[in-house]
């Protein structure tokens, strides 16, 4: 545990009604004596005035003390709940900042002391960064689900069951002629073994979705020039993002605005149009918007010709596609069959209730069950599918012996248990807590 004592303001920017001081470490109960004059009575709030070390009175407010382990972080820790006007916490924040021992606080310090002391594992610490940087209501509910451990309970209850499968391994190995060791282990633990092992794939299969929610839906617009593409950017964004003229060409850059569509982050991009060009500046534009294309979700592909040649656009992009027929309100004839998905005026907003209904066809199914435990992050993934490997391994190592299989089943733990932090992630600690803000 930490000798430091540190404090951070955790409540946000200021001026605010109420700024929030959060201190963390074995000298937060000397430090309000100090400041407030004595420790109110645990977890329940006092009202007290904070002094600097002069005894000037600096304000007056709500005072809250939580003994370790049984806090936040699993220290001893403490909040003082002040007015939030630039002058008073600055005037406390220094007053803090001048006592031995206490220092002010590194972006994430305090959900890093909860890991490290046992209080939240690595899983929980990002979906608590994941929520407090939600911008959607199914951010929000994907983070809650990380935060509160329910995803780190079903890696736990994975990792017991290897543990539990090496354990028969061993005694089977030891303890063959003890009456009360089973026998054989394949009828014990390999059944289960083949179970894991697809519960783990089947819980890959949601890694899109969940990076979806987390990070958003990747839709670019593409198309020849002069189709649209920047207007129909600016109706969703309600706003003017990027340039529209009747110059073709007009966009050489990838903008973007990011939307709430059902609850759902969806990243919208506006590209450069598609065609031949002797423009330098212009063929840069154009590689940048098939390298997007490449990259996205979904590809919305515009054009005001009902007669184009749609699969010529996409430079060899397999992903899903809709195709977006233009300047409604310049036709006089419905939709022609065959020629696209839907047809759009963003003049008149003919047709983008059906554009927006056919784009939330794309997102994710989370409304059943334990939908929303997924795995989200690369990392995540990553060390998933190196368990599933080892368990695969395991499973076909059978003639070469019960000790190879057994090592095979250690590795995928530890492969587990580098998802949730029980073992070797030092390495990921300063990029994961470098995501929090101060005061977090």
């Amino acid at each position: 545990m930490s000798q430091d004592t540190i404090f951070a303001l955790s409540s946000g920017s200021l001026p605010s009604g109420v700024a929030i001081i959060r201190l963390s470490g074995p000298q937060s109960r000397q430090t309000l004596e100090t400041v407030c004059g004595r420790v109110p009575v645990s977890r329940r709030a006092s009202l007290l005035p904070i002094r600097d070390r002069n005894g000037l009175v600096l304000d007056e407010g709500l005072v809250l003390f939580f003994p370790g382990p049984s806090s936040f972080t699993g220290e001893d820790t403490a909040e003082l709940q002040i007015h939030g006007g630039r002058a008073t916490v600055k005037a406390v924040l220094s007053t803090l900042g001048a006592l031995e021992g206490l220092r002010t606080a590194e972006a994430g310090e305090f959900s890093r002391r909860a890991f490290q002391n046992g209080r939240m594992d690595l899983v929980a610490v990002e979906g608590l960064a994941d929520l407090v940087a939600a911008e959607t209501e199914m951010q929000r509910r994907l983070a809650a689900e990380h935060a509160s451990g329910h995803l780190s309970t079903l890696y736990d209850s994975w990792a017991k069951r290897l543990t539990h499968a090496r354990a028969m391994i061993e005694a089977e190995l030891d303890f063959a002629d003890e009456e009360d060791v089973p026998g054989s282990v394949a009828s014990t633990i390999w059944q289960d073994m083949r179970r894991l092992e697809q519960e783990i794939v089947n819980h890959l299969s949601g890694f899109q979705a969940g990076e979806i929610v987390r990070d958003g839906l990747n839709v670019v617009i593409a198309g020849p020039p002069n189709a649209g593409k920047s207007s129909l950017l600016n109706y969703l964004a309600q706003r003017d993002i990027a340039i529209v003229t009747n110059i073709p060409g007009t966009t050489r850059d990838v903008l973007h605005v990011d939307l709430d569509l059902s609850g759902f982050a969806v990243r919208l991009y506006d590209t450069a149009g598609l065609r031949d060009t002797d423009d330098m500046v212009e063929q840069e534009g154009i590689r940048r918007a098939q390298r997007s294309i490449a990259e996205a979700h979904l590809v919305l592909l515009l054009s005001s010709d009902p007669d184009i040649e749609w699969t010529g656009l996409t430079d060899g992009y397999t992903g899903p596609v809709l195709r977006v027929l233009t300047k409604a309100d310049e036709r006089d004839t419905a939709l022609p069959t065959g020629s696209a998905d839907v047809m759009i005026s963003v003049k008149s907003g003919e047709g983008m209730t059906n554009l927006l209904d056919a784009v939330r066809a794309f997102l994710p199914d989370v409304e059943s069950g334990q939908a929303l435990s997924l795995p989200t992050r690369e990392r995540h993934f990553a060390n998933l599918q190196d368990a599933r490997g080892h368990i695969e391994s395991a499973l076909a190592a059978e003639a070469v012996g019960l000790d190879i299989q057994a090592e095979h089943l250690r590795l995928a733990g530890h492969s587990l248990g580098r998802v949730t932090g029980r073992v070797d992630v030092e390495n990921l600690l300063d990029v994961i807590f470098s995501e929090f803000c101060i005061g977090k």
